[in-house]
């Protein structure tokens, strides 16, 4: 299968790209670069993957580059960590929402009512469609009965669920929707765009809570700083994970015209992952830190209710937070000796 991935540079799509060419598919990359700058992966030469670099919003690109294509993951997008919702309010709707429409359009065309060469589109929501959700665990479709997204960032991740819906009822384009949760893994640096900001005397990556928690601990802060009092929960998924969900997805009979959470069933607080972090890199030295004042949108839990993925697709996320941050913390070491964080 021949498969456009948009937003190809990305932190979870440099897992899936991987993941892809090893299932033995073809792949084209398409990135403008914005956030990180160029980057290197292990795959770049790889005889099936093709990079281009452009504007995901440009849909003649797009259209193009999805002349002979069979999928399209759907990837795209301005996405950065929890400051950013408040700090570019406007642009994470606005610009997504371009993006979101140029992904649609071209995919519609390709498509051409099932006569041209495109199957499907699979795209990459999140888990904050699930913002002012109170029923624990998430189904799928919870995103329908509580109240809309109170970030701009969550709402337009709603709207691109929206824009498969619509596209399916007008012009019968097949769609799969998956939904990271909290994704973790190595690849994630500072943005091009991103501006200082402090946290106790370090400051923060990119407001991701595992990075910087571990840049934090790995620099010697003592008390360690948190954002809020550490009780908001999360399901800390490795992006090695995320991607065999993305790609069985993609493959998956039965995952057309369906939507999906894809995240581990591990609960855990900011504070436990502080402990295991402080832990991992520091002994027997006591764990000792301080709250700071948490951000807007940041939502105290996140609990994804999985066993549709598990049903439908076989699909479950194997890898532990503790085994993940083995892999995570000597990248993120190499990566602030080397200026990257």
């Amino acid at each position: 299968m021949k498969i456009l991935v948009t937003g190809a540079a990305g932190f979870i799509a440099g897992y899936l790209v991987e993941e892809l060419l090893e299932a033995g598919h073809e792949v084209i990359g398409l990135d403008n670069y914005s956030k990180y700058g160029p980057i290197e992966h292990a795959y770049d030469h790889h005889e099936r993957y093709t990079l281009a670099r452009g504007d995901a919003k440009d849909v003649g690109l797009l259209k193009d580059l999805l002349s002979g294509c069979d999928h399209f993951v759907a990837g795209a997008a301005i996405i950065g960590g929890i400051s950013l919702f408040h700090e570019k309010a406007y642009d994470l709707i606005a610009e997504n929402e371009r993006i979101t429409a140029a992904a649609f359009d071209a995919a519609i065309a390709a498509f051409d009512g099932g006569e041209g060469r495109l199957r499907k589109i699979t795209v990459v929501s999140s888990s904050m469609v699930f913002e002012s959700c109170d029923e624990f665990p998430t189904p799928e479709g919870a995103e329908r009965r509580c109240p809309p997204p109170g970030s701009t960032y969550g709402f337009q991740k709603l709207a691109t669920e929206y824009f498969a819906q619509g596209a399916r009822e007008q012009y019968k384009l097949p769609y799969t929707i998956v939904r990271p949760f909290n994704c973790v893994g190595i690849g994630e640096k500072r943005a091009l765009g991103d501006h200082e900001i402090m946290s106790g005397n370090v400051k923060l990556a990119m407001s991701h809570v595992v990075p910087d928690i571990v840049q934090k601990v790995l620099k010697g802060q003592d008390p360690l700083h948190i954002l809020g009092d550490g009780r908001q929960v999360r399901h800390y998924t490795y992006g090695g994970d995320l991607a065999r969900g993305i790609r069985i997805a993609v493959e998956h009979p039965g995952a057309t015209n369906e939507d999906f959470n894809l995240s581990t069933a591990e609960s855990t607080t900011v504070l436990e992952l502080a402990e295991l972090v402080w832990k991992k890199i520091r002994g027997d030295e006591p764990f000792r830190y301080v709250s700071d004042a948490p951000f807007p949108h940041d939502v105290q839990r996140r609990v994804p209710d999985v066993s549709k993925a598990r049903r439908v697709l076989g699909f479950e996320a194997t890898t532990t937070l503790s085994t993940s941050l083995d892999e995570i913390i000597p990248w993120i070491d190499q990566q602030i000796k080397a200026g990257g964080i």
